[in-house]
């Protein structure tokens, strides 16, 4: 597998039946599902869950989602979602990139990135994120090659 980035956070997702369309590929909408709980599977690996997330009153929310369908996945495949964190600003934004392969043959099937804004959970509203996130987030960024040159 061609990984984007190096080292990324690996969920293992099999496609079952009820994740296959009229169309017999699995539905765009699993890809959602899969590549948020592979997001939540990371960020619980790095030390902050939604137990915590609640704790602070504070969570990252996408404000901006962006989704490349490359090729199908049928049922029974198992599909590898790679993800990293690319920026998190310290403030309000982080920016989160993913990539999931066919473990069959490693081909390519998708590619996505999330950019989230820190929100008070109480009332939606945007907020500062507290320094846990910071500290237990901005060590995982990895950041894309054309920006660690520049």
């Amino acid at each position: 597998m061609q990984w984007d980035l190096p080292n990324p956070f690996i969920a293992k997702v099999t496609v079952g039946a009820k994740h296959v369309d009229g169309l017999s590929h699995a539905n765009n909408a699993e890809y959602v599902r899969w590549c948020e709980a592979t997001a939540w599977a990371h960020s619980a690996a790095l030390g902050l869950d939604v137990t915590n997330y609640q704790q602070l009153d504070r969570g990252m929310a996408i404000r901006h989602g962006e989704y490349d369908y490359i090729l199908a996945a049928r049922e029974g495949e198992e599909l590898l979602f790679g993800t990293w964190l690319t920026e998190v600003d310290g403030r309000l934004n982080m920016t989160r990139r993913f990539q999931v392969f066919r473990a069959a043959d490693k081909a390519l099937v998708l590619r996505a990135e999330w950019r989230m804004v820190c929100i008070e959970l109480s009332t939606g509203k945007p907020k500062r994120m507290p320094a846990i996130f910071k500290e237990i987030y901005s060590p995982a960024v990895t950041a894309p090659e054309a920006e660690k040159n520049e």
